[in-house]
């Protein structure tokens, strides 16, 4: 009987500047957009291993069309 081993998962937390709206009303940050459509540029491993960043990149920056994200009310 064949042994199958479950494969391991691998987990890699990257970083990377985008840009975004910052809306600010009386001097109180109200609204930030991070518009997350640009390509994955200079990524910096935050945790995992570095081994698999090119990887991750390219899961991250696979050309599907990303929604910004929006924070505030």
């Amino acid at each position: 009987m064949p042994i199958h081993h479950q494969a391991v998962g691998r987990r890699v937390v990257i970083q990377f500047l985008v840009p975004v709206h910052v809306e600010i009303e009386d001097d109180h940050v109200t609204c930030v957009t991070v518009i997350d459509e640009t390509p994955v540029h200079d990524p910096t491993v935050v945790e995992g291993d570095t081994y698999y960043l090119a990887a991750a990149v390219a899961a991250a920056d696979n050309g599907q069309p990303w929604p910004s994200w929006r924070f505030g009310y």
